[in-house]
């Protein structure tokens, strides 16, 4: 019922939904006890209370796998490795992409690196920038694992690069090109300056002595 609904689509009222399913109130609301902890569901009390539509929220499965990752001892190193084949593929594919108004965030991103000096800001940037190309490649798989390759990196691993002037720079440089070459329509050429940047991405991580970085940042 859920799934036939918009998300936040009102589904009904608890004596509604016992009428219409057929079924006893401790059945219905254990089933919702269910639902609502797979986030399909909202449920709401008082004014306007009852059963509301809801959708799963991709960060939440995304800190369960990257919680995962690090039981296992999976480094950014390694993730690093996977990161490259789908930034790459991401990049090729948004090559293709027609959307006016992505095309435009991806400019505003680029703007706003550009002229970004503070290591964790930059950080914050080229995160979007990197969820904008997934977004635009279209591909709602390859947006989830750059979302996760993110995450890591930040939650789990606690890196911070770009503390050094020419890693700022470097960096600004690659995301131009890359935007570019998306712009142009350039698929070869953005998935080569991907995979470029996320070389040198991967060299920064390798140098980066990572015991002594510091605290954790959520967003």
């Amino acid at each position: 019922m859920s799934l036939a609904a918009e998300d936040g689509a009102y589904i009904g009222a608890e004596d509604e939904l016992l009428a219409r399913l057929g079924v006893s109130r401790p059945t219905l609301r254990q089933a919702a006890k269910i639902v609502e902890s797979e986030r399909m569901i909202t449920v709401r009390r008082g004014l306007k209370g009852g059963f509301y539509a809801a959708r799963p929220d991709a960060r939440d499965a995304i800190r369960t796998l990257n919680r995962y990752l690090r039981v296992r001892g999976a480094t950014l190193r390694e993730i690093s490795v996977v990161a490259r084949h789908i930034s790459g593929e991401a990049a090729q594919l948004a090559a293709g992409c027609t959307d006016e108004a992505l095309r435009a965030q991806l400019v505003a991103i680029v703007d706003e690196m550009m002229v970004c000096n503070d290591a964790r800001a930059l950080m914050e940037l080229e995160t979007r920038f990197g969820e904008q190309v997934a977004q635009m490649s279209g591909n709602p798989m390859i947006e989830l694992m750059v979302a996760m390759v993110h995450a890591f990196g930040w939650e789990e691993q606690g890196i911070v690069l770009y503390q050094e002037a020419a890693q700022r720079e470097t960096t600004r440089e690659l995301v131009a090109a890359i935007m570019r070459a998306i712009l142009a329509g350039d698929g070869e050429l953005a998935r080569m300056m991907m995979n470029r940047r996320t070389a040198k991405v991967a060299e920064w991580i390798s140098a980066a002595d990572l015991s002594l970085l510091g605290p954790v940042r959520e967003f």
